[in-house]
């Protein structure tokens, strides 16, 4: 049987090494890697992906070159504006991730209207971590759950894994199955360190903007092909061990 991830997540790298390679500006690099995530949600969704996280813009993105975030910004207003109406129709519901200070009121005010404007569809959950950092999710967390057993809220012996995760900005969103990075790294860069466990992990050598249809089954393939343990024995390893126990009781 073919095992497709629940919650598909991907880190996006290898926009700006793209557009260096073409002599284009990053932002080049950016706008053509937003196209390719318009189309792996598509394809993700056809292969029956329920949950596709990508890591859009992360706490650390703010030390790049003000162009440069100006730019990322300016992509992320004009897909709000201009793009959820096909959302609608391809019953993809939106969510934003992270912490939204230190954006601009209007763009506040488009995140907030895209994500009610989706909030209704039943098809591919579609998250966005924006200005999201592992680490700073998690003392967030901590921090508010700190404040709640101070002040009675809560109890100390109250604080479970499920407690924790509720007070996160992804408490929507389940485990990640699978996770993809392009570009040729080999590292998680500080990206839903909670929620990735048990996840798998896939590193892709091709730049994002580069990514295919074709390049996505390849991983979902890896996937399908890989036993999970989630700390334990795999499936395989279980009905071996069954099988083994019926045949010496029916040899005895």
């Amino acid at each position: 049987m073919i095992k497709v991830p629940h919650h598909l997540a991907i880190i996006m790298d290898g926009n700006r090494r793209w557009a260096r390679q073409r002599g284009l500006p990053s932002v080049s690099g950016h706008r053509e890697g937003s196209e390719t995530l318009k189309n792996i949600a598509r394809h993700a969704s056809e292969r029956d992906v329920r949950w596709l996280t990508a890591f859009a813009f992360s706490f650390e993105n703010w030390s790049r070159p003000k162009p440069e975030i100006d730019g990322l910004f300016s992509l992320l207003r004009g897909f709000l504006e201009n793009d959820i109406d096909e959302l609608n129709e391809q019953n993809v519901k939106l969510r934003v991730i992270g912490k939204r200070q230190r954006f601009g009121s209007r763009l506040v005010d488009l995140i907030d209207w895209a994500e009610r404007s989706t909030s209704g569809n039943t098809g591919l959950n579609l998250t966005l971590a924006l200005d999201y950092g592992g680490r700073q999710e998690i003392t967030s967390a901590m921090r508010q759950l700190a404040i709640e057993v101070e002040t009675g809220i809560l109890a100390v012996d109250d604080i479970k894994e499920d407690v924790i995760k509720s007070r996160m900005t992804s408490a929507a969103l389940p485990e990640i199955d699978l996770l993809i990075r392009t570009g040729g790294e080999q590292r998680i860069s500080n990206f839903m360190l909670w929620d990735i466990s048990y996840a798998e992990f896939y590193f892709s050598p091709v730049l994002w903007p580069d990514f295919t249809k074709e390049d996505l089954v390849r991983a979902l393939n890896e996937f399908t092909n890989r036993d999970r343990r989630f700390g334990g024995d795999t499936v395989s390893q279980i009905n071996e061990r069954v099988t083994s126990i019926a045949d010496k009781r029916r040899s005895s």
